[in-house]
C-alpha cells in the first residue's frame, strides 16, 4: 500500500511537481531521430513532462527542442518555417535558434534592443540509440548525456520502437519490473519465457539497491536440480532491462537479445514508451526478419498502429480486441501482443490509480522498492543533491542476463555475466 500522499508525489510530473522536479535531473527520450528524418524539415509536436515543445532539426543538422509557442503573442511554432539554422514563427516573422537564442526580428525597428531581450525556452538535446534525449533541469545540475550498454551497441545490434500509453507511467514501470505476472498474463504456449515461467510461478526475488537503482534476482525451481535465474536491471528513474536469452528447453536463443523499455511521461496521464531490443553478441545482428517477428510477438507490428501515430489499434475503445475463445485454447489473456497484454491491464486501472488500496505480497518486493528509491530520489532534490543514478558512470556498466543453473551455482558466479560487454 501506497499513501496517497507519497502517490501523488510519484505520479505528479509537471513543472514544480517533486516527482517533476527529480525527473527533470535526468536526460529523458524526448522523440525518435526518424520523426525528424531531415534538415530544415518540419517541426515536430512533443509533450513531455507537462511542457508543450516543439522540435526541428536545423540546417546543421542539429536537433532543437524549444517551447511550443513564440514569446512575442505565444503563436504556435508548430506552423513556423524551419530555415538557415532557426524556427521563424509565421505570425511576425521573429525567428529563434536551436539555443532559443532570437535571430531575427523583421516586424521591429531595425537595431531594437528588445531582440537580446527575448529568449524562447529551450532544452539541450542529444541523440544516441536513434532517440533524441533532453535535459530538462538547472543547468548547473546537468549530468554527462546517458551511456546505457544498448546505446553502445552498433546500429546493426540495436532496435528501438515507441508506443502511446493511455497511463501514467508508474503503471507501466511496475508492470515492467514485476516478473511474477509473466507466468500468467502472458502465459502462452508459444512463449518460451513464459513456458519456463509456468514450471514455477512463484518466483523468489533477490534485490540489491545500487548506485543507479537496483538489480534483481528472480529464482524459479523448473526442475529439482535446475533454477531458472533471470536478472532484471531498474536504471532509475523508469527504465528497465530483461534478459530473452534462454529457451524453454535451456539453450541459447538463436539471437540472445536483451529487451527493455523507457517509460517517459507525457504528462499526469499519459506516457511514450520507447521499447528497446538489442544483441550483445558482437557476431549476431539483428535482421530484418527476426525484428519483424519480434515486434509482431509484442503486438508492435506496423499493422498494429493507428496510421500516422503511435496508438495502437488495439486499445481500450474496443476491449483490445479481446478473444475469449483464444483465452480458452491457451492464451491466458485472450489478447494479441504482450506488450498489448501489459497495456490493456496497466490503462485499464486508470489514469493514475489508487495504490492505497491495493495489497501487496512477497513478489512484489522490486515494486516496493523502487517506490522507495524515487521517493529517496525526490527528498535528494528537494534537499539540494543529485539524485541516483542521474550520472551516465553509474549506469554505464549494467546488463540483464538468464540462464537454467544448477542451485549449486553461487549468485556471484551468475553477477559476473550481467555485466556489460560493449
Amino acid at each position: 500500500m501506497l499513501k496517497p500522499e507519497d502517490n501523488e508525489k510519484l505520479t505528479r510530473v509537471g513543472p514544480g511537481t517533486p516527482g517533476g522536479e527529480m525527473f527533470r535531473r535526468y536526460w529523458q527520450p524526448a522523440l525518435m531521430s526518424s520523426e525528424l528524418p531531415e534538415r530544415d524539415g518540419a517541426p515536430v509536436r512533443v509533450r513531455l513532462l507537462g511542457e508543450d515543445l516543439v522540435a526541428f532539426r536545423d540546417t546543421e543538422g542539429n536537433v532543437g527542442l524549444v517551447d511550443a509557442y513564440c514569446p512575442h503573442r505565444r503563436a504556435p511554432l508548430f506552423f513556423g518555417r524551419n530555415e538557415e539554422c532557426g524556427l521563424r514563427c509565421v505570425y511576425h516573422g521573429w525567428k529563434f535558434d536551436r539555443n532559443g537564442d532570437c535571430v531575427d526580428m523583421p516586424s521591429e525597428p531595425a537595431g531594437t534592443p528588445l531582440q537580446a531581450r527575448v529568449k524562447l525556452r529551450a532544452y539541450p538535446t542529444h541523440e544516441a540509440g536513434g532517440l533524441v534525449w533532453t535535459y530538462m533541469g538547472p543547468k548547473e545540475n546537468m549530468p554527462a548525456p546517458p551511456n546505457y550498454e544498448w546505446l553502445r551497441a552498433p546500429k546493426t545490434h540495436c532496435y528501438v520502437s515507441k508506443t502511446y500509453q493511455d497511463s501514467n507511467y508508474l503503471q507501466g514501470l511496475e508492470g515492467g519490473l514485476d516478473t511474477a505476472h509473466v507466468g500468467f498474463l502472458h502465459s502462452d504456449p508459444r512463449n518460451a519465457v513464459t513456458r519456463l515461467s509456468a514450471l514455477d510461478k512463484s518466483p523468489r526475488l533477490d534485490v540489491e539497491v545500487t548506485d543507479y537503482g537496483y538489480y534483481y534476482v528472480s529464482h524459479r525451481q523448473i526442475a529439482a536440480d535446475e533454477k531458472y535465474v533471470r536478472i532484471y536491471q531498474y536504471m532509475m528513474p523508469a527504465q528497465q532491462m530483461r534478459p530473452s536469452v534462454v529457451s524453454s528447453y535451456g539453450e541459447k536463443q538463436e539471437v540472445p537479445t536483451i529487451d527493455g523499455h523507457i517509460w517517459a511521461p507525457i504528462d499526469d496521464e499519459a506516457t511514450h514508451v520507447y521499447n528497446i531490443i538489442y544483441s550483445y553478441d558482437a557476431n549476431t545482428p539483428l535482421t530484418e526478419e527476426f525484428l519483424t517477428e519480434e515486434e509482431a510477438f509484442f503486438g508492435r507490428a506496423p499493422e498494429d498502429y493507428i496510421p500516422g501515430t503511435f496508438r495502437l489499434k488495439r486499445n481500450a475503445s474496443n476491449d483490445y480486441l479481446i478473444d475469449r475463445s483464444l483465452q480458452k485454447q491457451g492464451n491466458f489473456s485472450g489478447i494479441v501482443g504482450v506488450n498489448t497484454q501489459d497495456m490493456a491491464l496497466q490503462e485499464c486501472m486508470g489514469k493514475i490509480t489508487d495504490r492505497s488500496k491495493e495489497f501487496l505480497g512477497t513478489s512484489d518486493r522490486a515494486i516496493v522498492t523502487m517506490r522507495r528509491l524515487l521517493l529517496e530520489a525526490i527528498k535528494t532534490v528537494e534537499e539540494g543533491g543529485q539524485p541516483r543514478g542521474a550520472s551516465p558512470a553509474q549506469h554505464a556498466g549494467a546488463r540483464a542476463f538468464d540462464d537454467i543453473v544448477r542451485p549449486s551455482v553461487p549468485l556471484e558466479k551468475l553477477l559476473e555475466e550481467a555485466v556489460a560487454k560493449w
